[in-house]
């Protein structure tokens, strides 16, 4: 008997099985948070992806979450594109208290993680190239509290541009890093000093051109919302496989473009892009990735370094952005800046991972150290966030919103 047109056992998973899996698992855990009224959103797409990975039910297997990494990073991609965008380099160089806060909340990021992993015994290569990850802030993990809670005002408008530089700087500082790197593990003077400057530069040169070849595409295309939203969209995905295709840095490369889409666009040919329930769809996914690949035992393996890191960390961010006070924003918002600049997610898994594909060995050491912390920084960074928001009075009070 010919049975060739059953499916073969077991069943293959494939790439559309996961993305709806992930949104409708995401989407349960995003209600059940909000059923506890104190719980955001976020936190129960990440919390259910860690009950449904390998540190949990391991529903969510290695093959699933191979499927999911295409969707991350065009969900990277939107989120990193949408913060470049935020980021007025003409009206931020006009507010100088915001690029001293900038600056010194890096530097005091950087500066304190470095000391208290040196403190703890770890090598100086290490604790620095922790300290660079650690400048990073989340901006999906921003946006997306800020986007549910409907902020609007000086505190979020300066948070959300300080996400954006931070993530600038601290790729910088990464790569900086990167000729030390290869120097310990005795790479040849080539790799030594030619990759880090190819992947700044190739990102760059790259989101240039896509910069200006968005802009020319849209104003030979013109004003119309629908297919504006298109060619954005296309460009995104594909700047995604351009620089992956390249060995450029997508992560890089999409802020990028954001940015010099931005403040490029002199005559205003793009409009202001809502991505709307497309964002949505892929926040879901995100997290509920980022939950899944957070690991209990890189917690317990990392201990006390990933907590103080964390501590390191908040420190340096909250001492820095006082500095905004009382120039650009009460003292009672400067302090809630701070909070504001808690989670750390994207751009810290993706410096992660590239340490681990060059040098899998020393990365072990980083990778347990970083990831410890995003597992506590993804629980209450979001909480922090929507904490400060909301006493900050930047959300309307007849604001009734669903957590």
């Amino acid at each position: 008997m010919n049975l060739d047109f059953l499916p073969a056992w077991p069943l293959q998973i494939n790439a559309m099985l996961v993305f709806g899996l992930l949104i409708l698992v995401g989407l349960l855990g995003g209600y059940l948070a909000a059923k506890t009224r104190f719980l955001p959103r976020i936190t129960g797409f990440i919390a259910i992806g860690l009950l449904m990975g390998p540190s949990g039910l391991g529903l969510f297997g290695e093959e699933v979450l191979d499927f999911a990494k295409y969707f991350v990073d065009i969900a990277l991609g939107l989120i990193l594109f949408q913060m470049g965008r935020l980021l007025d380099i003409r009206q931020a160089m006009r507010e100088r208290p915001l690029i001293a806060a900038a600056l010194l909340e890096s530097a005091l990021s950087f500066g304190l993680i470095f000391a208290a992993l040196y403190w703890l015994g770890f090598g100086p290569l290490h604790a620095a190239l922790a300290g660079a990850i650690g400048i990073s802030s989340s901006p999906a993990v921003v946006m997306l509290v800020v986007r549910e809670l409907g902020a609007k005002g000086p505190m979020t408008e300066r948070a959300l541009m300080l996400v954006a530089i931070n993530n600038i700087l601290s790729f910088l500082v990464f790569t900086s890093l990167l000729p030390l790197l290869h120097y310990s593990q005795a790479a040849d003077w080539d790799t030594i000093l030619l990759q880090p400057a190819y992947r700044l530069l190739s990102s760059l040169v790259l989101a240039w051109l896509l910069a200006r070849l968005l802009l020319f595409l849209a104003a030979r295309f013109g004003r119309d919302e629908g297919t504006q939203f298109a060619l954005i969209v296309g460009m995104i995905v594909g700047a995604v496989g351009l620089a992956l295709m390249l060995k450029a840095s997508f992560l890089l490369t999409l802020l990028s473009l954001g940015v010099l889409s931005h403040n490029l666009d002199r005559k205003q040919v793009l409009e202001k892009m809502d991505f709307g329930h497309v964002t949505e769809i892929f926040f879901v996914i995100l997290f509920v990735t980022a939950g899944a690949r957070l690991h209990i035992e890189d917690l317990a393996v990392a201990g006390w370094a990933a907590v103080a890191f964390v501590l390191a960390r908040f420190a340096g961010k909250s001492l820095g952005v006082l500095v905004l006070a009382p120039a650009a924003l009460s003292r009672e918002k400067a302090r809630l800046m701070g909070l504001m600049l808690l989670p750390m997610a994207g751009m810290a898994i993706g410096l992660t991972q590239s340490a681990a594909k060059l040098y899998p060995e020393f990365a072990i050491t980083l990778s347990a150290i970083v990831l410890g912390a995003i597992t506590i920084l993804e629980t209450l960074g979001p909480i922090a966030a929507e904490y400060a928001l909301k006493r900050s009075g930047e959300v309307r009070k007849d604001l009734k919103v669903e957590h």
